[in-house]
């Protein structure tokens, strides 16, 4: 079920009123009642499915009440190591098995002595790498002694499956939402009101802005051959508003449809753009992942801490994994490579942490230095998403091999009349200028919509904010589409 859907315009407010107007005195009934609708969430998209997630879910709650038992530390490793090689091999078998089969019989080819292999027809399970990093966050939490296991075996699968960021996240960790299901809830206002400006403001990233550029973005990458090299890259750059209006959006409606039911999710997006070096981007681009690497994989193999080389080699594994954990592609593993490479100098320079505050805090514009930092971290992003954002290597060589020919220099506007959209580019550029603006002046606040009751902005201001991003909404709708980390 997606969140820009017909099916979940009905879904949402019937779950609503039954949780609270009809088991708002009983959280456990509550957490019951949501297990159910979150798995009708899931299994609308494939009801097969769901056993696959209810034994990841099972696997885990019992190999979590296993280890708080065990007083040995090696059964606790042992227990450890089953839970990891349980999620981790569904997770493979599902998501890497083609990847690495065609791969070994390539390199096999490649030395003549080409081996035939045989493709599976396998059905990648919607956000199987969201909820399984979640689940495995969880046990070796406890294996660490952080957390103790929850008890309920309900809450447990619950906090797997809360619907508003099962699919694409925020990934959750135990700590942080597994106890806000284990106490009453008390229906907060100001905080269903806020949550519902930001599932509008999300829902606008996604139907304005990701879905009307990916009709341009489609086009260019299905073919760069047709285009000059300044309309490749305005596609670069159109690609790169897609996947954050997209992504960040899903994130926005997920966080904001949480806090209705009275729950905090973590925040997953910091206005990456604004960023002044890849580091910062990094520490503000889906969050809830960067930091899970960082606390499970990084900091265990040593971090920035040790020789050179150590950093170095540490750096790579980290990005390279990411990239990996993206999708089946060697795409992915050249993009994670490449922001490896971006990320290093600050590293070893020991300016990776220069840029932690808010760029021109309390300030309407950023200084000179700032502009081309944010300038130059955006142009370095987009070459990365080039990859991302291609079918295979060669194809994104070859993207970047016309956008960086003599036709860079020529204008774009034959190539875009050439599709024939008529007047929606206008209206696209004009929603965006919008979108960057308003993002720009909020960003010192959690989402853009955001306005406190001491706010400057008046009334009439904020309400004709409002209705402009409904009538948007309804304006620029099209075919309605997946979100893009579906896919992961």
């Amino acid at each position: 079920m997606l969140f820009n859907s017909i099916e979940f315009g009905f879904f949402l407010p019937i779950v609503f009123l039954v949780y609270w107007f009809l088991l708002g005195r009983d959280y456990r009934h509550q957490n019951i009642f949501l297990l159910l609708a979150s798995y009708f969430f899931y299994g609308w998209w494939d009801y097969r499915f769901l056993g696959l997630l209810a034994f990841s879910s099972l696997a885990d709650f019992f190999i979590g009440m296993a280890m708080s038992k065990m007083g040995n530390a090696l059964y606790k490793k042992i227990l450890l190591s089953i839970s990891l090689i349980t999620n981790l091999g569904i997770l493979w078998f599902f998501k890497y098995y083609n990847f690495f089969v065609e791969s070994f019989s390539a390199a096999f080819t490649f030395m003549g002595a080409p081996i035939g292999v045989d493709r599976l027809n396998i059905i990648l399970p919607l956000g199987i790498s969201f909820y399984t990093f979640q689940t495995l966050s969880y046990s070796i939490d406890i294996y660490r002694g952080k957390i103790e296991p929850v008890k309920s075996i309900s809450e447990f699968f619950v906090f797997v499956s809360f619907f508003p960021q099962m699919v694409a996240g925020p990934i959750e960790r135990a700590s942080n939402l597994l106890p806000q299901f284990m106490k009453p809830r008390k229906f907060d206002y100001a905080k269903a009101a806020d949550g519902m400006r930001q599932i509008l403001w999300g829902l606008f990233k996604k139907i304005v802005i990701a879905d009307n550029c990916a009709v341009y973005v489609n086009d260019i990458f299905s073919s760069p051959g047709d285009y000059q090299g300044s309309t490749l890259f305005l596609g670069a750059i159109l690609f790169a508003v897609q996947i954050y209006g997209d992504f960040s959006g899903y994130s926005d409606v997920a966080i904001g449809v949480a806090r209705l039911f009275g729950f905090s999710l973590m925040r997953n997006f910091a206005f990456p753009y604004f960023s002044r070096d890849i580091a910062e981007f990094w520490r503000r681009w889906h969050i809830s992942l960067t930091t899970w690497f960082r606390d499970y994989l990084y900091i265990p193999l040593g971090g920035s801490y040790g020789s050179t080389l150590m950093k170095v080699r540490n750096v790579f594994i980290i990005f390279i994994v990411s990239g990996i954990w993206h999708g089946a592609n060697w795409t992915f593993v050249v993009w994670g490579a490449l922001n490896a490479v971006y990320f290093l100098p600050l590293l070893l320079t020991s300016v990776h942490r220069s840029n932690v505050d808010i760029v021109a805090k309390g300030k309407y514009l950023p200084s000179l230095i700032d502009l081309g930092r944010m300038m130059l971290t955006f142009f370095l992003t987009i070459i990365a998403w080039v990859f991302f954002r291609a079918e295979s290597l060669s194809g994104a060589l070859d993207y970047l091999g016309i956008m960086f020919s003599d036709s860079l220099f020529r204008s774009p506007i034959q190539d875009f009349w050439s599709m024939n959209t008529g007047n929606h580019l206008i209206y696209l550029f004009v929603f965006i200028v919008f979108f960057i603006l308003l993002e720009w002046f909020q960003r010192e606040k959690e989402h853009a919509l955001e306005f406190s009751q001491t706010t400057r902005v008046p009334v009439y201001l904020r309400w004709s904010m409002y209705y402009g991003v409904v009538i948007a909404c309804f304006m620029m709708n099209g075919v309605e589409k997946d979100f893009i980390y579906f896919q992961f």
